[in-house]
């Protein structure tokens, strides 16, 4: 199919068997061709400017017009000569200094020049390519909050991961990628079913697949609770009973239509005279026979492959809250659009003792209304909650700066680690007290003041 990107289309045909970070050229037709390595002489200059002062941009500089440009083009020239004809051209390219000649030259040939290279995916590629074109599908993550949250979580093979997020499975790749396909990973999802559109930009072989377990949002009060059931699920033997009751219902409607076949062939011989309309409306006959079985044939297909399904979802559920309910979890991350505190609370629930856990949210608000919930309610230790500060550099040779954009803001993180939690009322009846206690005393100190 056409790829279009950033102005190009091409073809992927020809890249197939080709190692990752092989740099291919746009031909003709839209058919890559991998690129020779060419000297760039050319395009070197000896002659620049002191500054750039008395450089007017009036659009007047370059003598080369749109459809010089589009003539070039349909005569077969490639980019790089492109290039060099547009400096050659220029009336103040010379006059620029040599930094402002490098920085032209790049600026052509990224619009002239269709080059490109094909990286294997990544984490840090997915998530900044995700933040600086859509980044409203990640809720705003920053590619330094996610490396953040996968080191605050303790992501690593063999783990027992649960994980609850709205970020298009940007998340959920991050955590699959770090921990190489050992471990199990349990899918919390709102919903009729989870999002793995950035997941599957991945590309992991099946065997990551094998121990990625999905549970709905939906179940988690149930299972909690202790009401969790699923509905009667069909069981194999009675699939395979409804099988057979089906295809013998089918042999049956078969002999059937053959019995009325061979009566009505009976009656040709005996009516001769109508014998050429009897054989045209048997024909019609038998291909409505014929059409009737092959339609319910497929209605049945249908029914049984979406019971099926339906047995293995089920299935799955079963196992998955089972997991959950041995309550081992070795992490929690959380990166949702929903409020944290009411996921945190309900999920922390399923996590072990000294484990770690991650929040993230774009706004500092509901983190922080999480943070005194959690606190009331005890069983966490270090919560932290905090916001990375990222800004870029330009490193090139004498001219390292830090760039004049910025992110504003990568959202804010909550973390700590979970301890064992005394359920005793003894606890929350002391807070109680305390609580009381402390606005009466600071009273009693300011009236003793005031007498």
């Amino acid at each position: 199919r056409k790829i279009i990107f950033e102005k190009q289309w091409f073809y992927l045909d020809n890249a197939i068997g080709h190692t990752y970070g092989t740099t291919f050229e746009v031909t003709s037709g839209g058919n890559l061709q991998p690129k020779q390595e060419v000297e760039e002489s050319t395009t070197e200059t000896k002659e620049a400017g002191t500054d750039n002062r008395n450089i007017v941009d009036d659009g007047k500089s370059q003598k080369l017009t749109h459809d010089d440009i589009k003539a070039l083009k349909d005569k077969g020239i490639k980019g790089q000569e492109i290039v060099q004809q547009l400096i050659e051209n220029s009336t103040t390219f010379r006059d620029k200094t040599e930094f402002a000649q490098d920085k032209y030259i790049k600026k052509k040939k990224k619009k002239y020049e269709a080059v490109i290279t094909i990286v294997k995916p990544s984490t840090r590629i997915l998530s900044t390519m995700y933040y600086a074109r859509e980044p409203g599908k990640i809720n705003h993550l920053r590619y330094d909050t996610l490396a953040q949250m996968l080191t605050l979580g303790n992501i690593r093979a063999g783990n027992k991961m649960i994980v609850m997020e709205t970020c298009a499975g940007l998340v959920l790749g991050a955590v699959m990628e770090r921990m190489g396909g050992y471990g199990s990973i349990i899918q919390m999802y709102p919903g009729g079913g989870p999002v793995r559109a950035a997941t599957s930009c991945f590309g992991f072989p099946k065997p990551f697949f094998d121990n990625l377990h999905e549970f709905p949002l939906s179940k988690v009060d149930s299972l909690l609770s202790g009401t969790f059931s699923t509905e009667t699920l069909p069981s194999e033997p009675e699939d395979n009973v409804l099988v057979e009751e089906e295809s013998n219902g089918l042999t049956d409607e078969k002999q059937i239509s053959l019995q009325e076949i061979e009566e009505e062939s009976t009656t040709e011989t005996a009516m001769e005279i109508n014998q050429t309309e009897e054989q045209d409306t048997m024909d019609i006959n038998a291909e409505d026979v014929e059409f009737k079985e092959n339609k319910e044939k497929e209605n049945k297909d249908n029914v049984r492959e979406k019971q099926r399904k339906q047995w293995e979802r089920r299935k799955k559920l079963i196992e998955t809250a089972a997991l959950l309910t041995q309550k081992n979890a070795d992490g929690l991350i959380v990166a949702s659009k929903f409020h944290p505190t009411p996921l945190l609370l309900s999920l922390l629930e399923f996590v072990a003792p000294s484990r770690p856990f991650v929040v993230y949210c774009q706004y500092k608000e509901p983190l922080l209304e999480c943070y005194t919930k959690l606190r009331e309610r005890g069983g966490v230790i270090n919560l932290k909650l905090s916001e990375t500060w990222l800004r870029n550099y330009q490193v090139l040779p004498d001219r390292s700066h830090p760039k004049l954009t910025m992110s504003g803001g990568g959202g804010y993180l909550l973390s700590g680690i979970t301890v064992v939690l005394d359920k005793g009322k003894s606890d929350s009846s002391h807070l109680q007290a305390l609580k009381m206690e402390e606005p009466s005393s600071k009273r009693c100190k300011v009236q003793d003041l005031h007498c």
